[in-house]
C-alpha cells in the first residue's frame, strides 16, 4: 500500500470517485492521471485537465483517444490557477502531481504562488466530502518551496471545514515525494 505516494494517491482516488463524478487533473503532464480519472468517473462523469504546455495537451489528447476516453475530458491549455474561469460546477476530487513534465524541460515547473492560488480556488469549487490530492516533489528547489508553502497554508485551514493529512515516506532517501490531502468536511 505504501510503495510510493503516487500509488497511494491513486488508491485514494479509487475509494473517493464513482461513476458520474466530476474531477480535475490540475497538472496534466503526459496524461496518465487524466486517463486514470476519466476511467474512474465513467461515461457520465467529466474530468477537467489543465497544463500550460501544448506538448502536454497533445500527448494527453492522443492517449485519451487511444483509450476511447476523450469524450469525458475537457483539456485546457492554461494554468491551474485559472480554473474558476473554466469550471462552473462542484468538483468531487482535484489531483495535483506537481513539479515538471516527466522527460520534459525541467525549467518549466509548477510554482508555489500559482499552486497556492489554484488550491484556494479548489477549496471554493470542492463539493462537500470532496478531496484535493497534491503530490509534492521537495527534491528540487521549486518543489521544496511548494512543499513549505503548502504546509503553512494547510495548517491554517479551519478544522471544522477541512481535514488535512500530510503523508511522507520518511525512511526513503533523497527527499521522496509527499502527499498532501485536503478533505472538505460534510456540513452537519
Amino acid at each position: 500500500m505504501f510503495k510510493n505516494v503516487v500509488d497511494l494517491a491513486k488508491q485514494i482516488c479509487q475509494l473517493k470517485l464513482k461513476q458520474g463524478d466530476k474531477a480535475a487533473d490540475c497538472t496534466m503532464g503526459n496524461g496518465n492521471d487524466t486517463a486514470f480519472l476519466c476511467d474512474l468517473v465513467g461515461e457520465e462523469g467529466k474530468v477537467y485537465a489543465f497544463d500550460i504546455q501544448e506538448e502536454a495537451i497533445s500527448k494527453t489528447r492522443e492517449k485519451l483517444q487511444k483509450l476511447k476516453l476523450l469524450d469525458r475530458a475537457v483539456l485546457i491549455l492554461d494554468g491551474h490557477e485559472t480554473m474558476d474561469s473554466y469550471i462552473k460546477e462542484p468538483i468531487r476530487l482535484f489531483m495535483f502531481n506537481l513539479g515538471y513534465l516527466p522527460k520534459g524541460d525541467h525549467e518549466i515547473t509548477t510554482k508555489k504562488d500559482t499552486t497556492l492560488q489554484a488550491v484556494q480556488k479548489c477549496l471554493d469549487l470542492l463539493e462537500p466530502d470532496g478531496l484535493i490530492l497534491l503530490v509534492i516533489y521537495p527534491g528540487h528547489e521549486r518543489g521544496k518551496e511548494e512543499q513549505e508553502a503548502l504546509a503553512v497554508f494547510a495548517a491554517t485551514l479551519n478544522q471544522k471545514a477541512f481535514n488535512v493529512a500530510h503523508i511522507c515516506l520518511t525512511n526513503q532517501a533523497n527527499n521522496p515525494p509527499e502527499l498532501l490531502c485536503i478533505e472538505k468536511v460534510l456540513p452537519r
